[in-house]
C-alpha cells in the first residue's frame, strides 16, 4: 500500500482518488457586523415603543368605556357625567382631566372635584357637594347656603332638616353679617343647631339666634364662636336638668360673663 492509502490493485483498476479538503474556516465577526446588529435591535425596540405609544394615545384597547361618579347625593350621576364631558371611546391618555374638573366645578352644588383615569378603561369623577347650613331669601328667591356663604341651590318647599332660616341684608361669601351668622351656626353641635328656628344679623357684630322654644340667644360678633357655643350648650343643659330657670334671653356675646334675662 502506498502513502496515499491506495493499494496496487486500486491503482491498476483506476479507482478515483479522494483528495482531503481543508476544513472551512468560520467567518469572524467584525465591528461593522456588531454595529449592524445593535442598530437592528434598537430599530426593533423603537418600533415596539412606537406601537405601544400608538395603542395608548389613539388605540381602542385603553379607551374610555365607563365614567364612574362618586360622592354625588343631591346631584345625579348623569348630571355630573354630562358636566364632565368625557366621551366614551376617548383614549385614556387623551382625556383632559383638568378641563373635566373645571367643567364639573361650575356646578353650583359642587364644593370640590377630582377627575382621575381608571385603567384600563374608565374615568372616575369624585365630587364633594356643598352642605347646606342655612337658607336665605334674596330677591324673592330662597337659596341654600353652605358654611362658606355660597348660595348654591334654590328651594321652593321646606329646606332640608337642620338647615336654619337666615336673615341678612346681602347674603354671600363676602358679606360680614353672613359670615358671622354662619360661623355661629357651624360652631353649634348638631343637636343644638336643630333647635335653632332662625338667625338674624345686620352686621358682623350683632348675630342673634332664636330657639324653637322662643328663647333668644344674643351671640354678638363672629369672634370666639367655639367658646360661645360651649357656654350656650352648658346653659341649655342646666336649664333642661332644672338646675337653672328658663330665661327669655341668653346673652353669650361675652362667653366668660354670660347673662340670662
Amino acid at each position: 500500500m502506498s502513502r496515499t492509502g491506495r493499494t496496487t490493485a486500486d491503482r491498476e483498476r483506476g479507482a478515483p482518488v479522494e483528495v482531503a479538503r481543508p476544513a472551512r474556516r468560520r467567518r469572524r465577526d467584525t465591528p461593522r457586523d456588531r454595529r449592524r446588529r445593535r442598530l437592528l435591535g434598537v430599530a426593533a425596540a423603537l418600533a415596539v415603543l412606537a406601537l405601544a405609544g400608538w395603542a395608548l394615545w389613539a388605540g381602542p384597547l385603553l379607551s374610555v368605556r365607563t365614567v364612574h361618579v362618586d360622592g354625588a347625593t343631591t346631584l345625579t350621576a348623569e348630571q355630573v357625567r354630562t358636566a364632565a364631558g368625557v366621551a366614551e371611546g376617548t383614549p385614556l391618555l387623551r382625556v383632559d382631566v383638568e378641563a373635566a374638573e373645571a367643567r364639573v366645578a361650575r356646578l353650583p352644588q359642587v364644593a370640590s372635584v377630582q377627575v382621575a383615569r381608571g385603567w384600563p378603561g374608565s374615568v372616575v369623577v369624585t365630587v364633594v357637594e356643598r352642605r347646606p347650613v342655612a337658607v336665605v331669601t334674596d330677591a324673592g328667591t330662597r337659596s341654600l347656603v353652605d358654611a362658606g356663604g355660597v348660595l348654591f341651590d334654590t328651594v321652593t318647599g321646606e329646606p332640608p332638616a337642620g338647615v336654619v332660616p337666615l336673615d341678612v341684608p346681602s347674603p354671600g361669601p363676602d358679606d360680614p353679617a353672613t359670615r358671622a351668622a354662619l360661623g355661629a351656626l357651624v360652631a353649634l353641635p348638631g343637636e343644638v343647631r336643630a333647635e335653632v328656628a332662625g338667625a338674624v344679623a345686620t352686621t358682623g357684630e350683632d348675630v342673634t339666634l332664636s330657639l324653637a322654644d322662643g328663647t333668644v340667644v344674643v351671640w354678638g360678633a363672629g369672634t370666639d364662636a367655639e367658646d360661645k357655643a360651649a357656654a350656650l350648650v352648658a346653659l341649655l343643659d342646666q336649664v333642661e336638668s332644672g338646675a337653672l330657670e328658663p330665661a327669655a334671653t341668653i346673652d353669650v356675646s361675652a362667653p366668660d360673663a354670660v347673662v340670662l334675662r
